[in-house]
């Protein structure tokens, strides 16, 4: 099948669906995006399934060149855009003819883009799902786990409009704040950290460790030491947030193990994954703690806005 042939692969692009799920009891863990916020527009603004494979891109430095007559849509991190060296705004779709080029530079805010193509991209299914997670060498193109490399083709269906589509402009994550504020669900193991341990943790700023990755983000700050000193392995849920014997909390993502026995003193609340996957190392945080209850209103909140959020529609791209 023709689709969007690979120029240039950039620092670390991953074809990702909405992920992997109902394998933990075999160790296959769900993989998936990890803005998922992102993602979820990228599909809605080609007019795509939640669910439909896009491209996650790292930083950015891709280059494709288009087969076929179709539509893309690249949201996330600010990266510049340019289709045939004209340069084009993220959040909303473009019309791609067959021969045109598509090239992403560099992140200037965030770090993770979403590029969509009208129809997914047609890569095969392994357990269900073309999420690529490089650790356990699955899905992606070839069901190897492995990122894009120049030359590869990704399979898509030819697609004709004319209609383009945009997210409003108030309708797009804030990328640049100094310090980013992530709310927390306790779990039952917070029982192990003494109040004072707890307090600290809540009241301190940490920075994002150069060693982090899909598998987890490994944070620096104030040490944190649960009273617990050791525990049965568990299943890990995404975003727990686990401390090993230094106390330098780590927070477990997409690529994570599926288990683990370290004490969690909670998890990351599901929507601020997002905000977690556009930082780069260096970038402060602080966390604050929520209840069930204000998750499950925030969440409910939130899928009624990205359902109801009405797009902007133009005859034609624009810049």
């Amino acid at each position: 099948m023709s689709g969007l042939k690979v120029i240039q692969s950039g620092v670390h692009s991953l074809v990702q669906d909405a992920g992997r799920y109902g394998f933990h009891n075999i160790g296959l863990t769900t993989g998936g995006p990890l803005d998922h916020s992102s993602f979820r527009w990228a599909n809605r603004l080609c007019e795509n399934e939640d669910s439909a494979a896009c491209l996650e891109i790292l930083v950015g430095g891709l280059v494709l060149e288009s087969q076929i007559d179709t539509q893309i849509a690249v949201t996330g991190a600010e990266i510049p855009l340019k289709i045939n060296d004209r340069a084009v705004s993220g959040w909303r779709s473009h019309r791609v003819l067959a021969g045109d080029r598509i090239k992403l530079g560099y992140a200037t805010a965030g770090c993770r883009a979403y590029l969509s193509v009208a129809g997914g991209i047609k890569a095969p299914l392994v357990f269900g799902s073309a999420a690529t997670v490089v650790r356990e060498g699955l899905g992606g193109l070839y069901q190897n786990g492995k990122p894009l490399s120049s030359g590869d083709i990704l399979p898509c269906i030819p697609c004709n409009t004319d209609k383009n589509l945009s997210l409003p402009q108030h309708q797009r994550p804030t990328l640049d704040a100094a310090i980013t504020q992530i709310r927390v669900v306790l779990g039952f193991q917070h029982a192990s950290f003494t109040q004072s341990q707890t307090q600290l943790f809540f009241s301190s700023e940490y920075s994002l460790s150069e060693n982090s990755n899909r598998m987890g983000y490994r944070l620096s700050g104030v040490a944190v030491k649960p009273s617990l000193k050791g525990m049965l392995s568990e299943g890990i849920c995404l975003g727990a947030i686990q401390f090993p014997a230094d106390g330098q909390p780590i927070i477990l993502l997409c690529d994570r193990q599926t288990i683990g026995g370290y004490p969690k003193i909670g998890s990351v609340f599901s929507l601020d994954i997002a905000k977690l996957a556009q930082l780069m190392p260096g970038r402060k945080l602080r966390f604050e703690a929520i209840s069930i209850e204000q998750a499950h209103s925030a969440l409910k909140l939130h899928e009624q806005q990205f359902l109801s959020t009405p797009l902007d529609i133009d005859a034609q791209s624009q810049v």
